[in-house]
């Protein structure tokens, strides 16, 4: 291999190895993103089922369902 030839080579591999790590640090970056919305997401179920249990609750006190 030439000097010119064996340049490219090295320059290839640092440009892999930069590519390489730019992925990992979004593939990190997109984990940590989707904990945060199904964190979001269950949090938000829990108060929509809260809310209808409320509701529910009303309903029943309102009818006389409660008893």
């Amino acid at each position: 291999m030439n000097a010119n030839n064996e340049k490219m080579s090295f320059q290839a591999g640092e440009a892999k190895g930069r590519t390489q790590e730019q992925v990992s640090t979004l593939m990190d970056k997109t984990g940590v993103a989707a904990q945060s919305a199904t964190k979001t997401v269950q949090a938000a179920g829990q108060q929509a089922m809260a809310t209808a249990q409320g509701a529910v609750e009303g309903v029943k006190k309102a009818t006389g369902m409660n008893k």
